[in-house]
């Protein structure tokens, strides 16, 4: 007979379980939570803490315990994101009508990675590498927790002024910040070794992978949308129907630009721009946006609980007050003032410049980086760098999360748009962008 008391169920069965619950909330929640402030990486994260919590979970998901596998697993979550983000895109490439893009890239970012450095140094005691390094990994915005302020699917209409710049920013600047990651790793070997280190970052770091990055991405997207619309007729990959076909374009691009030592991600956004610009009134668009959404909702959501379990774990227990107090400075004074400085000049309205300067999400991005960083330089004191990112990351969930659904709900009706109509998106909940 069964009995409560001595109930102790196989922690494989546990998870499997929840992991069920939770693919059915990532189908089910965007309708029901849509006038609602909350965000589906909120709850994923209170799930993964309650599932770790549970005494049949001994394992403890601390990212610097697994080190290795945080960075590809983050990593793979990243990639994913930044092919879904640049499908997205309706809006055709150019230096103008991308203003405000290059605007949160070229000042917004490099004044946060100052600032954020700045406050490393001086204010929370670290080495200027070690600081360098906080500020390369959550200066940039998230392709994948970032996806309630982005644009809608293909060729939905939904590229105002706000979504289209937070999403384009999202997609670029993860490509764009590596230069500074690879800065903190070279200063700290030079430490080391004492060895010139500012011609190789810039030829190699900077020109090299950025340039290499860009046109391998644009190349393997013309291959691919030359494969998909442009080949005859009956053997044209869009005949397939099978979206799936994204995913591929994702990891050739990212495996060929990585294998010849260039950004892979800003190569996969690169490659997701040109696929969408390959017959771009086409309906594959839409079956190819689908898919990789769906894989990413799926990665997003387990990564996020591990998130949870590794905040009930004991990820936070080495912060100090001072790196509190750091968090919020970054949430609310460096991105926010570091966005308006980006935007001076840029011919919007001050509703809608706010809402582009504080929607700086961070999340998977940064701990990619920090990840990444680490593993490839030596750092002494690595779990408060990581006490420290996880609090940024999880005070950005909750703050965005909160907020997303009635700022976006009142900036759609401040501009005429009814925000519960069919052609725009849930605000506050559509799972991942990225």
């Amino acid at each position: 007979m069964f009995d409560l008391n001595e109930w102790s169920p196989d922690p494989y069965i546990l998870v499997l379980t929840v992991l069920g619950i939770l693919i059915a909330l990532v189908a089910w929640l965007p309708l029901a939570l849509k006038r609602l402030p909350l965000s589906l990486p909120i709850i994923c994260i209170a799930l993964g803490a309650a599932l770790f919590l549970a005494p049949q979970m001994s394992d403890q998901p601390l990212p610097f315990t697994y080190p290795e596998f945080t960075e590809r697993f983050t990593e793979f979550v990243v990639i994913i994101a930044l092919m879904g983000a640049g499908l997205k895109l309706d809006r055709v490439f150019s230096w103008r009508r991308w203003d405000v893009t290059w605007r949160l890239l070229a000042l917004t970012m490099p004044l946060s990675i100052v600032a954020i450095a700045l406050i490393g140094v001086w204010g929370l005691g670290l080495s200027l590498p070690v600081a360098l390094l906080l500020g390369a990994s959550l200066a940039p915005t998230d392709p994948v927790l970032a996806a309630d302020v982005q644009v809608g699917p293909p060729k939905s209409g939904q590229e105002d002024k706000v979504r289209f710049g937070l999403t384009s920013e999202a997609g670029l600047n993860d490509g764009l910040a590596f230069p500074f990651v690879n800065l903190a790793i070279a200063l700290s070997l030079a430490a080391t070794t004492k060895e010139p280190w500012l011609g190789t970052w810039i030829l190699h770091n900077v020109l090299w992978e950025i340039g290499a990055g860009i046109v391998g991405g644009w190349l393997v997207g013309r291959i691919f949308g030359w494969l998909t619309f442009r080949v005859p007729a009956d053997t044209r990959l869009s005949q397939t129907g099978d979206g799936l076909i994204a995913i591929a374009a994702t990891f050739v691009s990212y495996g060929l630009t990585e294998m010849i030592e260039c950004y892979g991600f800003l190569a996969v956004f690169i490659t997701a721009l040109t696929l969408r610009q390959a017959h771009r009134q086409h309906d594959f668009h839409r079956e190819m946006h689908d898919v990789t959404e769906q894989v990413e909702r799926l990665a997003m959501m387990i990564l996020l609980v591990l998130f949870g379990g590794a905040l009930v774990s004991g990820l936070l227990a080495p912060l100090r007050a001072i790196d509190v107090v750091a968090a919020f400075v970054i949430l609310l004074i460096i991105r926010p003032f570091a966005g308006l400085i980006g935007l001076l000049g840029f011919k919007a309205s001050w509703s809608e410049k706010l809402t582009l300067a504080f929607f700086g999400i961070r999340g998977v991005g940064s701990f990619y980086y920090l990840a990444y960083g680490l593993n490839h330089m030596s750092v002494e004191g690595g779990e408060r760098l990581w006490a420290i990112v996880g609090l940024v990351v999880l005070l950005s969930v909750l703050l965005h999360g909160l907020t997303v659904t009635p700022i976006m709900r009142l900036l759609d009706r401040s501009q005429g748009r009814d925000p519960d109509s069919e052609g725009l998106p849930p605000p506050g909940l559509q799972g991942p962008a990225s």
